[in-house]
């Protein structure tokens, strides 16, 4: 199934949460226009963002009547609609196993990777004490995932792997080294290699730890 318009895309250049939507995006070849909304001055909590994502954040997509937010939300509607099984597997244990790691992307990447890097690059009260402690435990947990697997839930690329790679694959923005990582490091090498693979925009204000 193809889209008729071009997919509205409500994208922030250092969001990993917008980073994972662009990927399946490009990799699906999907035509799409990005509206850059200006986080830092405030734009996702300015009524006109407000009306089409009520929590005031991004990403957002509209996709002809159809608005959706939530990176994940995004990601299952698209791998559904657009992407077929490759994405998003239709068996029950296929499926789990993609879940397991939307949930890992929602929860311990959120409160490790991502904190680490607000914290280092935008300033924001957060514990990095904690946030770093989570982002080393959820790193061991990948590294030993990834012995002797290609790919987080499948033995290709799915969802799970683009919704676990821009925090995981930028934390040394948030000041943590991923040379003690070799399977992590060499996972997201494969991810970059995926046909179409977008880059997310790297903050020339990234802090060293």
């Amino acid at each position: 199934m193809t889209t008729q318009q071009p997919i509205r895309l409500y994208s922030f250049p250092l969001s990993g949460h917008v980073h994972r939507v662009k990927l399946l995006l490009s990799m699906l070849e999907l035509p799409h226009e990005v509206i850059e909304v200006n986080v830092p001055a405030g734009e996702h909590k300015q009524a006109d963002f407000i009306r089409l994502n009520p929590r005031g954040q991004i990403p957002v997509i509209v996709d002809g009547d159809v608005t959706l937010y939530d990176s994940t939300a995004i990601l299952v509607y698209l791998a559904k609609r657009y992407g077929g099984e490759q994405w998003l597997p239709s068996d029950p244990v296929g499926a789990a196993h993609v879940q397991q790691f939307l949930s890992l992307a929602a929860g311990e990447i959120f409160e490790g990777p991502n904190r680490v890097r607000l914290v280092k690059l935008f300033k924001s009260e957060i514990d990095y004490a904690l946030a770093h402690r989570k982002t080393l435990a959820v790193l061991g947990l990948l590294e030993q995932h990834l012995d002797k697997r290609e790919f987080l839930a499948a033995g290709h690329a799915t969802i799970a792997d683009l919704a676990c790679y821009a925090y995981v694959a930028h934390v040394p923005e948030g000041g943590v080294d991923l040379a003690p990582y070799a399977n992590v490091r060499s996972w997201i090498a494969r991810v970059e290699q995926l046909p179409r693979f977008v880059p997310m925009k790297a903050s020339p204000h990234a802090i060293a730890a």
